[in-house]
Parts: structure tokens; sequence; C-alpha cells
């Protein structure tokens, strides 16, 4: 579901360039939108209390943090602070840059708690763990994202001349 929201979501702000809305005129800037709406899906389940059971919730995150990490609780909600970080950063255009490289290097470290969720089987919202083949691929598809947009982010702001006639 989680990439469905990085993919329709970036398809969804370049149509709006194609029909006109400057912003998201090129497909990385159309990416680093997506990507900022996927974040503020994924980084609210760090914040969600365990009653919530329709959707990822605190505890479940918790569960994912491998064991030999220590104050998972706070582990948690530090890496959904993060994650709301990297989503305003990454639509701004000045912080684009920095926003993107930082989300990579997130994603690397967030990857052992992926991989202790899927040979676990943490489940989510009552429902069934995700699988490894899974969430491997999903790991590298938003680092290969926050990368690219980091890579192309164009942090100068194009300084007009004016001609004196």
């Amino acid at each position: 579901m989680i990439p469905l929201v990085l993919i329709l979501g970036a398809v969804g702000f370049r149509a709006l360039g194609a029909l006109g809305v400057r912003r998201f005129t090129t497909w990385p800037v159309a990416a680093a939108h997506a990507m900022a709406v996927m974040l503020l899906f994924t980084a609210s389940a760090h914040f969600v209390p365990a009653s919530v059971t329709v959707m990822p919730n605190h505890a479940d995150m918790v569960r994912m943090v491998p064991p030999f990490l220590p104050y998972a609780d706070a582990l948690v909600y530090l890496t959904g602070v993060f994650e709301l970080l990297g989503a305003a950063g990454l639509v701004i255009t000045a912080t684009r840059k920095p926003a993107g490289y930082a989300l990579a290097a997130l994603f690397v470290a967030l990857l052992p708690a992926n991989i202790h969720a899927a040979v676990a089987h943490v489940p989510f919202a009552g429902g069934e763990a995700t699988p490894l083949w899974q969430r491997i691929p999903e790991q590298i598809l938003y680092l290969a994202v926050a990368i690219w947009v980091a890579r192309t982010a164009n942090t100068t702001t194009p300084v007009k001349e004016s001609v004196l006639v």
C-alpha cells in the first residue's frame, strides 16, 4: 500500500505539472513531493496509540526494533520525527538535497528493523507480518528515490538578470 502512495503520488504530481502547475514540471520534484506524502503516512504510525487497530501503531513499531537496540520506545518516536522532518525538507526547494540524503541514511538505518520485523513475523494492525521478500525491495525503492531526488535537486535559485534599455 505505502509504495503505491509513492508511485501514484509521483504520477499525480507530475500530471499536475503537465497541466501547468510549474512546481511539478519535473519527475524528481514530483517524486520528492510524493515521498513527502508517503512519509506523512509512515511517520503517523510512530505516534498512533496501541488502541488504534485499523493501521500500524506505536506498539507495532516498537516490536519492529531489533532486541539489541536499547530504548525501542524512544527510537520509534525519534524515527517518526526524522520522517516528518524529512518530509518537510523534501518540499522546500532549498533543503531538498540534504533532506534526500538524510532520508537515504535513515532508510539504510531502518533496514535492520525491517529485516527483524519480517524474520520475527511482527504483525501490523493485527494482520500478518510483511514478508522479507517484500520489505527489502520496498526499502530499496525508497532509498533509490531519496538519492535520485537529492542528486537532482537544484538548491540554487536562478537570479534574473535585468537588462537596462
